[in-house]
């Protein structure tokens, strides 16, 4: 896996045998940022990437310019290799980790971001739930996304907030938006 554009472009992360992840490929990282960079700037941006997993999604984000990241993960190996990671690339005064279940970080007191990854595992069954956790608690700013990779079990098509949905192959990326309400009212 490898990081697309960027400050730090070109670098590989590596993914220890020890790691139970299923990082995004590097077709549906490339589709979704040349989406994120059409319609939005990520420079000194805020970021929450919530089931960071390996952190690829979160470090593309700071390769592309991004001012901060948050990283939040139950699984303590995967938090470490994040943090190494970072160490690694040389950017870990750009990083803060949670090791902590998302659902349960989600109750935390809110502090709204520019962008939020979620891409929790395939099987997870409160998908749902942590959407409503997200735009209830004012996790994201106005004009903020929330950017859901799933499986197609899943469809936010119909949501208050949905801006769009794109499909690369088994996986679907919904991004979703405060400002989407606001503009089916107008």
């Amino acid at each position: 896996m490898r990081i697309i554009t960027g400050t730090l472009k070109g670098r590989r992360i590596n993914i220890p045998k020890n790691l139970d992840v299923r990082p995004t490929t590097d077709r549906t990282k490339e589709g979704l940022f040349s989406t994120i960079e059409s319609w939005k700037y990520i420079r000194d941006s805020r970021v929450l990437d919530l089931f960071a997993g390996s952190g690829s999604l979160g470090i593309e984000a700071i390769s592309r310019g991004a001012a901060e990241v948050l990283f939040v993960d139950q699984e303590p190996r995967n938090i470490s290799h994040i943090e190494k990671l970072a160490q690694e690339f040389e950017v870990g005064d750009r990083i803060r980790t949670v090791t902590m279940d998302v659902k349960q970080f989600l109750q935390g007191p809110a502090v709204p971001y520019d962008f939020i990854f979620a891409d929790p595992p395939y099987t997870y069954g409160e998908l749902n739930e942590i959407v409503d956790s997200i735009f209830q608690n004012s996790w994201l700013k106005e004009s903020g996304w929330l950017i859901l990779e799933h499986n197609t079990h899943y469809d936010f098509r119909e949501h208050k907030f949905s801006l769009m949905e794109k499909e690369y192959g088994k996986t679907l990326i919904s991004i979703l938006s405060p400002q989407a309400s606001k503009n089916d009212q107008s």
